[in-house]
């Protein structure tokens, strides 16, 4: 059996960074902080805490620290009380889905307290697989061991760009030649979204040019500037298309992306009422197929 105290204060620590505000928001003294942290790492028999500034945990730190916060949101699910103020519920998260429909779903929950880590759709499970986040959403049907996996809907995107944009690079018709001299837009390395539109629809194997735009508003925007085309969530271009200000590349040219919801059944019980949430607006936001 850990000591509970001393969990609660290493996630303190790796969650602010320092002794000094950990000790503030725990109304313990600073001394206090480095004790528990110091007979934590005796009993462990290796460092949890990696000093500086900020101070970051080791992996058996931040491995602790997660079983610390886990603990406190079943706790409060037992007792049907409030979390803890150190009760915090990580979750890894595709950009795409932060920025349109997930939030209203967590802001159901004003008795939590959310860790977002953003990660592509396609690598947002991995988090999972490792035990650094108690549920994700993904792109991945399969779920890790000891996870659920359950069906939210479809997210579309559309490939657009901007009229004046359309008139400089593909002028003379969208085609694979001229796709391939036309600067495109990545999210990041890890964004595949853009290069797997292009061999279904254009068999380009080959990558054109790009932009990197590691924002979601920030890939709308640079569309709209002329800057690339890109990938771009319905919802966020919608008005943009109906408007003019941007145009489909191709029509009828939608892309759908099945997600699904997975978390470990260990925190099953206390991740319930989330997902009902996840799951209703899901349902209201996302396309919903039976051939998902």
């Amino acid at each position: 059996m850990f000591d509970y105290d001393q969990l609660e204060t290493l996630a303190a620590v790796l969650r602010t960074g320092s002794f000094e505000a950990a000790a503030a928001q725990l109304h313990v003294t600073q001394s206090a902080v480095s004790q528990r942290i110091r007979h934590l790492e005796e009993r462990i028999g290796s460092p949890l805490v990696l000093r500086g500034q900020p101070c970051s945990g080791t992996e058996a730190g931040m491995r602790l620290a997660r079983h610390a916060e886990e603990v406190a949101l079943l706790e409060s699910r037992v007792s049907d009380t409030l979390p803890r103020p150190s009760a915090r519920l990580r979750i890894a998260v595709n950009a795409d889905s932060l920025a349109t429909w997930v939030l209203p779903a967590l802001a159901e929950h004003p008795s939590h307290y959310f860790d977002l880590v953003v990660d592509d759709q396609d690598h947002s499970a991995e988090w999972l697989k490792r035990g650094d986040v108690s549920a994700a959403v993904t792109s991945v049907a399969r779920p890790p061991k000891g996870c659920d996996s359950v069906k939210l809907g479809k997210f579309r995107y559309i490939a657009t760009a901007s009229p004046n944009f359309m008139s400089r690079y593909l002028s003379t018709g969208v085609t694979p030649v001229n796709l391939l001299q036309a600067p495109m837009l990545v999210f990041n390395m890890k964004d595949d979204l853009q290069y797997t539109w292009l061999k279904e629809y254009f068999q380009v194997i080959h990558r054109p040019k790009s932009h990197l735009i590691p924002s979601t508003q920030g890939f709308v925007d640079a569309a709209l500037l002329g800057m690339g085309w890109g990938l771009n969530p319905e919802p966020l271009v919608r008005d943009h298309l109906r408007s003019g200000a941007l145009v489909p590349l191709i029509p009828d040219a939608e892309y759908d992306i099945p997600l699904f919801w997975q978390s470990s059944r260990l925190m099953a019980r206390a991740l319930t009422p989330l997902e009902r949430s996840i799951r209703r607006v899901a349902r209201d936001e996302l396309i919903q197929q039976d051939n998902m």
